[in-house]
């Protein structure tokens, strides 16, 4: 999809709050349910008044894409942290690895220059890739993690495939009853980053 979607999830701030800028395809963007069921949504109505999350996600949206795009949004939202969940759309259409990692650090890179902290959400592709090039694809994101010293979120939505009703029926994108799940994991992830009341 070519067409910008945001989501504002407009909350009175404090001087403890943040904003967060997901920036994602699919999996973010609530692909082929309703927006307001989608897990940044779940999660956005769960935080404390003094957060805002801006859901800067496009369904199909490759690293790439998602670099174009982010001086504009970290101008206009000014985020406190990017959670950068992006590449699956690299490594399905078969796109080099080097170009992936190069896109990503460029990411975090940028982030880092404007003193806003990067988050790294870990992504996966089927294994019917080729063993080699999803191992080093997956690889990829610890890695950065590691080279630059910021907090990663490892891919722990594997059990969804095969449980019944978590995907649609595209067998890639999660369903509307996984979305919860998806919430909930997230929002593990980002408690001790965001200081959130542990409410899950």
């Amino acid at each position: 999809m070519t067409r910008f979607f945001y989501l504002f999830l407009l909350l009175s701030a404090t001087s403890n709050g943040s904003t967060l800028l997901v920036l994602g395809d699919s999996l973010s963007a609530s692909y082929g349910i309703a927006e307001e069921r989608g897990w940044v949504q779940l999660l956005s109505a769960e935080l404390e008044p003094s957060h805002k999350i801006v859901n800067a996600s496009i369904s199909g949206d490759t690293s790439g894409n998602g670099l174009a795009r982010l001086p504009r949004l970290l101008m206009e939202f000014k985020p406190d942290y990017v959670l950068i969940e992006l590449g699956a759309n690299d490594g399905l259409r078969g796109h080099p690895l080097r170009l992936l990692r190069a896109n990503l650090e460029k990411i975090i890179i940028m982030c880092q220059n404007k003193n806003i902290e990067p988050l790294l959400f870990g992504m996966e592709i089927p294994a019917n890739y080729g063993r080699r090039y999803t191992g080093d694809f997956a690889a990829i994101y610890p890695s950065l993690a590691s080279q630059f010293k910021i907090p990663f979120m490892p891919f722990q939505f594997k059990d969804l495939v095969t449980t019944e009703r978590m995907i649609q029926t595209d067998g890639l994108h999660p369903s509307l009853e996984a979305q919860a799940i998806i919430k909930s994991r997230v929002k593990f992830f980002l408690a001790p980053i965001l200081r959130l009341k542990p409410s899950f």
